[in-house]
């Protein structure tokens, strides 16, 4: 069987796609033998190194600690930079000058500066003029650097995605009198969330993994920063990476998981309503309708092919 992307394989195809497979896993076998034997040789894998991750006293001091506070910074950054940044996207696409410029200028403004030079930027600016508690201010500037960075970056994606609609979801919310306002929140929000999902959920993981920039330069106690206490009490630098790395990526997957199942239930969703609206429904988004002229059909004093509502 074939589709518009490509052809089914024949028999020779398959034998070589085959005969790929087996070199990659060949070679991913003999990449993963061989990291093991320079860990083996190193000293790497002695028990005495890997033994604390067995014990409480590693995780309730250093890493659950730490990972509470990368969760922390990273939720905050997320609850407050998915609004904002759907609040700038729209606005990029609005019909007023002094509300469209301002927020291209902003957009392009965070969105070049690198996310760490905004974490340190702001780390400066709550030590100079504010009265945040030193404990506090880390976490913070953590914050202010992600919400400035991502909310550039999601007001992009909600702006592309609602571009991608066609333009004949626009038109026919005006050929029913919808304001832009109700078009753009009843009618385009709805259908662009599940095409830009993959893209938010993407900077969110990246949200997730910057949270390590504040622990690296301005001293945020994060899971990257505990690992690096917990080593040097433990001397275990090599191991402890390799479990703050299985612990990124287990978290990462869980968001990602948790993203696909929402997106094939927003489709699923989508595909199985078959709502009609009917004139109360009309009434409703629009009540300039009522008394007016909307539909098709020939009753009351309206116009040829309208439909008259009292």
């Amino acid at each position: 069987m074939s589709s518009v992307l490509y052809d089914t394989p024949g028999p020779r195809a398959k034998r070589r796609n085959i005969l790929f497979s087996v070199i990659f896993f060949a070679l991913l076998a003999l990449l993963a033998w061989w990291i093991w034997k320079v860990l083996d040789d190193e000293g790497q894998l002695e028990w005495a190194l890997w033994k604390p991750f067995t014990q409480s006293e590693a995780w309730s001091t250093y890493l659950l600690p730490g990972l509470a506070n990368t969760l922390k910074a990273a939720a905050l950054s997320m609850v407050i930079a998915l609004p904002l940044g759907a609040v700038l996207g729209i606005s990029r696409m609005s019909d007023h000058r002094w509300v469209r410029i301002p927020a291209g200028v902003v957009v392009e403004f965070f969105r070049a500066i690198p996310v760490l030079l905004l974490m340190l930027f702001a780390n400066e600016f709550y030590v100079r003029y504010t009265g945040v508690a030193s404990d506090e201010r880390p976490l913070y500037a953590v914050i202010t650097g992600l919400v400035l960075y991502n909310a550039s970056v999601l007001a992009e994606v909600v702006r592309a995605g609602i571009l991608a609609l066609p333009k004949g979801q626009t038109e026919a919310a005006q050929a029913i009198g919808l304001r832009k306002s109700q078009t753009m929140t009843s009618i385009l929000l709805p259908q662009a969330v599940t095409a830009m999902l993959p893209a938010i959920v993407s900077q969110l993981v990246v949200i997730v993994k910057d949270t390590a920039l504040g622990g690296v330069m301005i001293g945020f106690t994060e899971l990257l920063n505990s690992r690096q206490t917990l080593a040097a009490f433990y001397g275990n630098v090599i191991p402890s990476f390799i479990v703050v790395a299985v612990i990124y990526i287990v978290l990462n997957f869980i968001l990602t998981s948790f993203a696909s199942w929402l997106e094939g239930r927003l489709r699923r969703s989508k595909r199985s309503t078959g709502a009609v609206l009917g004139a109360e429904d009309m009434e409703e988004l629009n009540p300039a309708a009522v008394g007016g002229t909307f539909g098709t059909g020939g009753e009351g004093g309206g116009l040829p092919g309208t439909r008259t509502y009292t």
